[in-house]
C-alpha cells in the first residue's frame, strides 16, 4: 500500500480543464456514442487511430495563431513531442505516410489544447473528438455537400434543438479582403479577427483589426459590409453581380461553388438549417475552400453551477457556441509528402463536449432515469442456501447472452435484492425458491408491474429475451 502524509491526503484535485465522469454522465456519452457512430457507419467510413503524441514538428505551423494553444511535452533527451491539438493533422500525416489517396474515415479520441476552459460552456483542456473525413479526388461539393448532411442527421438525431449551419468559403473570404484593400500578409490574422465574431460585435472586431492588425477604418468598414450579409444560394448569386467581388477570381470560384453545394443541399433535403453566412472565418490555416460550423440557436442554454456563475460572465452561463465544423482542406497532406502529392479532403468534427454539457443538463432538468448498466434479470432467491442454485442459473443465462446479475451474499433478503432492481431499473427478477425447484420452474417477476409468472426452466432463456425486446 501507498501511505501519504495526511496534509498530502487532504489536497487531491484535478487538473484545470479536466473532469471525471461517473456513470451516469457515461452512460449519457455512450448513448450521444452510439448515434453518432452509427451514422457515421451508415455513410460508409471505416475507423483508423494515432498516437496521442505527435512530432513536435508534425503539428507547427498548422493551427494560426491557436499553435500557441498545443501541449508540448518536456524534452526528455529524445524527440520533441507534443500532445495532438486535432484529429486532422494526424490524419493528414497518417494519409501521406502510408500513401493513402482514398479513404472515408470516422476517429472519436481525446485531443489537447493549453485553453482558458470554461467548463460550463463544454470547453476543456482534455476531450473528445469525433472526426469523419473524406480524403480524395472527386466532383466538386459532392463530398462537402455529404459533410453537412452527416451534421444535419446527427443534430437532429440528438434532438438538441434548433440549430443553423453556417457556411461560408475561404476563397470568398480571400477574395474578399483582396478586394477591401487587406495587405495579402495580413489575410490570415484578420481572418482570426474575423472568426472572433461569434463571441465579439463588430465594434471590437473592427476596434482589433484597426488597432492591433493595422488596417485602417475605410477598409474595416468595407470588411464590416460583406461580413454583416447572411443568405442562401441567391445570395452567392448576388454577390457574383456585386462590383467588387466579381474582380476576384478565387472568390468568384468560391461562390460558385457555393450556388453548387446548395444545389446538392436541396437534393439531400437539409437547406432549412443551413445559412450562407460571410461572417464565418473558422480560424485554423489548413483551410483551402468550403468551411462551416453549427451552432445551436436555442434550447441550448446550460446554466453554470452556482460556483461557476459567480464569476462569469453572463453569456458564459447560458451559451453553448458551436457544436459542429469543419471544412475543405486540400493542401495539408501535401505538407507531409516528400513530393508534396496533393490529397483533396473535406471533413467535419462534431463538438462532443458541447453536446454531452447540453444531454447532461436535459437529464438533469427532466429527472429522467438514466441507467447505468444494462442488466436485464436479478438472479434471486427467496429462501436461505439457495446460493449454488443461482449460480447455476445465472451461469445459464450469461452462457445464452442474457445480461444478469446476481447478488454477492449468501442469503440476501428477498426485499433487498427486489430493491436493487428498482433502484438499477432492471426490468426482470428471476426467483429461485424450495417449490420452484422441485416443479422444474423458475418464478419470473416484472418489477414495474409486480406481476409475477412460473416459467418452465427450459423456456426462460427464450421468456427473457422476449420480455426485454419488447421493453
Amino acid at each position: 500500500k501507498i501511505h501519504f502524509p495526511l496534509q498530502q491526503r487532504m489536497s487531491f484535485s484535478l487538473s484545470q480543464g479536466t473532469r471525471d465522469y461517473n456513470p451516469k454522465q457515461m452512460a449519457i456519452r455512450e448513448r450521444v456514442f452510439n448515434t453518432i457512430i452509427s451514422c457515421f457507419k451508415r455513410h460508409g467510413a471505416e475507423t483508423i487511430d494515432t498516437p496521442v503524441f505527435e512530432l513536435k514538428e508534425t503539428l507547427t505551423g498548422k493551427y494560426g495563431e491557436d499553435s500557441k494553444l498545443i501541449y508540448d511535452l518536456k524534452d526528455q533527451g529524445g524527440e520533441l513531442l507534443s500532445l495532438r491539438y486535432d484529429l486532422t493533422v494526424p490524419f493528414a500525416r497518417y494519409l501521406a505516410m502510408n500513401k493513402i489517396t482514398n479513404i472515408k474515415r470516422y476517429h472519436i479520441a481525446k485531443v489537447y489544447r493549453r485553453d482558458n476552459p470554461a467548463m460550463t460552456r463544454g470547453r476543456y483542456r482534455e476531450f473528445y473528438q469525433c472526426d469523419f473525413d473524406i480524403a480524395g479526388q472527386y466532383d466538386g461539393m459532392i463530398p462537402d455537400a455529404e459533410c453537412l448532411k452527416i451534421v444535419h442527421e446527427i443534430l437532429s438525431e440528438l434532438d438538441l434543438g434548433d440549430f443553423r449551419i453556417k457556411v461560408n468559403d475561404r476563397r470568398i473570404l480571400d477574395g474578399m479582403f483582396a478586394v477591401c484593400g487587406v495587405p495579402d500578409d495580413k489575410f490570415r490574422s484578420i481572418c482570426s479577427t474575423v472568426d472572433k465574431l461569434d463571441k465579439m460585435p463588430w465594434e471590437d472586431v473592427k476596434k482589433e483589426m484597426v488597432n492591433e492588425k493595422g488596417l485602417s477604418e475605410e477598409v474595416a468598414d468595407r470588411i464590416g459590409e460583406y461580413v454583416s450579409l447572411q443568405g442562401g444560394m441567391d445570395l452567392a448569386e448576388r454577390l457574383l453581380q456585386d462590383h467588387r467581388m466579381s474582380q476576384s477570381k478565387q472568390a468568384c470560384a468560391g461562390l460558385s461553388d457555393i450556388k453548387l453545394l446548395f444545389s446538392y443541399l436541396q437534393l439531400f433535403q437539409v437547406t432549412d438549417k443551413v445559412v450562407f453566412d460571410l461572417s464565418l472565418a473558422r480560424g485554423l490555416d489548413y483551410y483551402t475552400g468550403i468551411i462551416y460550423e453549427a451552432v445551436l440557436t436555442q434550447a441550448g442554454a446550460v446554466p453554470a453551477p452556482a460556483e461557476a456563475q459567480k464569476g462569469a460572465p453572463a453569456e458564459e452561463s447560458v451559451s453553448v457556441g458551436s457544436v459542429a465544423g469543419g471544412g475543405r482542406y486540400d493542401g495539408l497532406v501535401g505538407m507531409f509528402d516528400p513530393k508534396g502529392r496533393k490529397v483533396p479532403c473535406v471533413g467535419v468534427s462534431i463538438g462532443i463536449e458541447r453536446i454531452f454539457s447540453i444531454m447532461e443538463h436535459k437529464a438533469e432538468v427532466s429527472a429522467e432515469k438514466v441507467r447505468t448498466t444494462e442488466v436485464q434479470v436479478m438472479v434471486a432467491s427467496a429462501q436461505k442456501n439457495l446460493l449454488e442454485e443461482k449460480l447455476r442459473l445465472i451461469t445459464e443465462l450469461w452462457d445464452a447472452g442474457i445480461k444478469a446479475e446476481v447478488m454477492y451474499k449468501k442469503n440476501p433478503k428477498l426485499l433487498s435484492q427486489l430493491q436493487h432492481c428498482e433502484e438499477s431499473g432492471i426490468p426482470l427478477v428471476a426467483i429461485l425458491g424450495e417449490q420452484e425447484l422441485k416443479d422444474g420452474v423458475v418464478k419470473l417477476r416484472v418489477v414495474a408491474t409486480r406481476e409475477e409468472v412460473d416459467i418452465s426452466r427450459a423456456d426462460l432463456i427464450a421468456e427473457i429475451r422476449k420480455r426485454t425486446s419488447e421493453a
